[in-house]
């Protein structure tokens, strides 16, 4: 019987990641037979961290036993799979874990994310902000500005308050419990605006609903009339790894367009994850 699949993943997404395409679907895509399975059979193992036993990966991608061993054979000749003698199952090797490694050095969040941060901007009609958490504040990393009259302009190396702001309630929803914990144990919550929470418990208690929705909202928390809709962007661990928001006057950020713009955030935040390799947890 296979493994229970990791929590990060869906059947979906393993699905359309590890099964073997038609031939026919091969051919007009032009890609070559032998090396599609033999990828597909990489994507396999990379869900199941203990490994597969050789029917178990044959009948996940779909080949028969005899094929998928002889591409697993290749593989580990590559050193890309290796095969535990002791509990007889195929494992993924230390050439893919060198490949990989070399994407995640060579990554640059802020080139990648700037694409999407302008069509966000497009779509939306309101500056685009990219932010890191750095301690108990964000780091806004990028910008992309509306042309809009009235516009939030905070600016790359510009910081804002975990607490008060979209972005830092958006990684605070997504942080694991014991780090969220510790940091909201000794978090110095600054009255901003009327709006501002200080209570500790109040911005807990927000955090499942945000966790739920895939976005926050900062509601004229760190400024009067300004409002920031933010979605969160993950690594290859399903963790946190930075923030993106649009922000702009709630005479357009209307309550009424709120959950569309936060839908809106939190789709382009899950591409932005993609390109990078990272995963979305399953809340």
């Amino acid at each position: 019987m296979l493994q229970q699949l990791p929590p990060d993943s869906t059947e979906e997404t393993r699905r359309s990641e590890v099964r073997i395409p038609s031939k026919e679907s091969l051919r007009a895509s032009g890609q070559v037979q032998s090396l599609s399975r033999a990828l597909k059979l990489l994507n396999a193992l990379s869900y199941y961290v203990q490994g597969l036993s050789l029917s178990e990966v044959a009948q996940e991608v779909g080949l028969p036993n005899s094929t998928a061993h002889r591409l697993l054979t290749t593989l580990q000749n590559e050193r890309y799979v290796r095969f535990d003698n002791e509990r007889s199952v195929w494992m993924i090797g230390v050439q893919a874990f060198r490949v990989g490694s070399t994407f995640v050095r060579s990554r640059d969040l802020v080139s990648i994310a700037r694409p999407y941060m302008r069509r966000l901007m497009d779509q939306s009609g309101e500056t685009v902000n990219l932010g890191i958490l750095d301690r108990d504040e964000v780091v806004y990393l990028a910008q992309v500005e509306t042309q809009k009259m009235m516009r939030a302009i905070a600016g790359p190396g510009g910081r804002a308050a975990i607490h008060c702001s979209g972005i830092g309630k958006a990684l605070l929803a997504f942080m694991n419990v014991e780090d969220r914990d510790r940091l909201l144990g000794s978090l110095q919550m600054h009255r901003e605006t009327a709006k501002t929470l200080t209570s500790g418990r109040a911005l807990k208690d927000q955090l499942p609903t945000i966790s739920g929705s895939g976005y926050a909202v900062d509601d004229e928390e760190n400024a009067i009339g300004l409002r920031c809709v933010a979605g969160v962007i993950f690594n290859e661990h399903s963790e946190p790894l930075a923030g993106l928001s649009i922000s702009g006057p709630t005479a357009r950020l209307t309550d009424a367009l709120l959950p569309s713009l936060g839908a809106l955030v939190a789709g382009i935040a899950n591409e932005i994850t993609a390109e990078l390799g990272g995963r979305r947890p399953v809340v």
